[in-house]
């Protein structure tokens, strides 16, 4: 692997090569970190294992990242803009209330696969967002947003009778973070889970429907 340097700006044969930018080296920190994460965990992964894996001292890694804590945070935030990015694509026109079952079921199966196929990236979502990270309140937030967005969308196109109003919008978006929250996720019976998100969505949809909506 080529050094990524010592700050000498030369590679291990003596070479002088062009200094990397810094969000060039934070990048490959992180790709690094988020494979060790991945194998290790985050108890077993620590900063000097990942400063030997990238042939830099521990000291460049703290210039970018003060902590393992703060390694993870960032490997998380990437993660959940990534995830949410998805959720907000459509291929075809669906109906509003198609669209949030839709939206809820995404959410809920590439929660369930990571639990099953990246337990230590999972792990590290549930560690922010115990601890209020940056990255646990970013992924409320994005949660809020996409359900925002749905619901504003099922009032544009007339199938929401309810008025454009922020706490609505809000208010639903809490209630689907607060089931989808990812500690939550760790203790919860998979069939049961399946049947409380289509349970809460064909509920939000209802009462999204009635012209009685507040």
């Amino acid at each position: 692997m080529t050094n990524l340097g010592r700050g000498t700006g030369r590679r291990e044969d003596g070479v002088r090569r062009p200094r990397r930018k810094a969000e060039e080296t934070r990048d490959d920190i992180l790709a690094a970190a988020e494979i060790l994460l991945r194998k290790k965990g985050l108890t077993a992964f620590s900063i000097a294992n990942l400063a030997a894996e990238l042939k830099m001292s521990p000291a460049n890694v703290f210039k970018h990242f003060h902590s393992k804590t703060a390694l993870a945070d960032a490997i998380c935030e990437r993660h959940v803009v990534q995830m949410i990015g998805r959720f907000q694509a459509f291929d075809e026109p669906i109906a509003a209330p198609e669209r949030l079952v839709i939206a809820v079921r995404r959410l809920m199966e590439t929660h369930l696969a990571d639990i099953k196929e990246n337990p230590y990236l999972f792990e590290m979502l549930v560690v922010v967002s115990e601890a209020d990270l940056p990255s646990g309140r970013h992924y409320k937030q994005l949660i809020e947003n996409l359900f925002a967005n749905l619901v504003r969308h099922g009032i544009e196109t007339g199938v929401y009778k309810c008025t454009e109003d922020s706490a609505i919008t809000r208010n639903v978006g809490s209630a689907f973070a607060s089931v989808l929250h990812p500690v939550f996720l760790m203790r919860a019976d998979e069939a049961e889970l399946r049947e409380r998100c289509d349970g809460l969505a064909a509920l939000v949809n209802a009462a999204l429907q009635n012209p009685l909506a507040k």
